[in-house]
């Protein structure tokens, strides 16, 4: 078995409001940062897999974030895998 790396990104979908998102980017203003706009505010996830391969542990990483980690709802998701 090789151990596997993976950082997951799980943001809200484009087409839903993020309020949380809306109130930071809101507040840029107030910081003196107006500059800064179309706030999204979601999740960084990393974990370790043990896998005999990349494709098998890419696809445990899938399931982990079809079946907890991302709500397919109103979330989608990505990630990186590298060995080591």
């Amino acid at each position: 078995m090789k151990t596997f790396h993976a950082a997951i990104e799980v943001m809200p979908h484009d087409n839903l409001l993020d309020p949380q998102g809306k109130a930071v980017g809101g507040s840029m203003k107030n910081l003196g940062l107006p500059e800064i706009g179309n706030v999204r505010i979601g999740k960084h996830i990393t974990l370790q897999v043990e896998a005999a391969d990349k494709k098998t542990a890419e696809a445990k990483v899938d399931e982990a974030c079809r079946k907890l980690l991302a709500n397919l709802v109103m979330e989608k998701y990505s990630f990186t895998v590298t060995e080591g």
